[in-house]
């Protein structure tokens, strides 16, 4: 009996991103920050509006793709790049052609 499999319920809901028009919440946040000071900046409402609008058109893609990705954005500075065995400095050699 103990090699039966155990079954937990999973909800949806716990694996769902929180999104308000389909973006992530922080990065609707940034958008309309990001629109708010455009708007001081220029003195255009036109502007702000249109900069928030892409920034969250953007957001939107990138809620789709990777809702996470804002985190690993910000965390990437962090960790050093992953080791890649074939890049090395290359091996000084040289071929003795003197002796016999």
């Amino acid at each position: 009996m103990a090699s039966e499999p155990h079954f937990h319920p999973v909800f949806k809901s716990l694996n769902k991103p929180l999104t308000i028009w389909g973006v992530e919440r922080r990065l609707f946040f940034l958008a309309l920050i990001m629109g708010g000071a455009t708007f001081n900046f220029f003195g255009s409402f036109l502007s702000g509006l249109a900069m928030f609008t892409m920034l969250c058109l953007f957001g939107r893609l990138a809620t789709a793709t990777e809702p996470e990705f804002l985190r690993i954005l910000l965390h990437s500075s962090r960790f050093k790049a992953q080791y890649d065995p074939a890049k090395r400095e290359p091996f000084p050699w040289q071929i003795d052609r003197g002796r016999s």
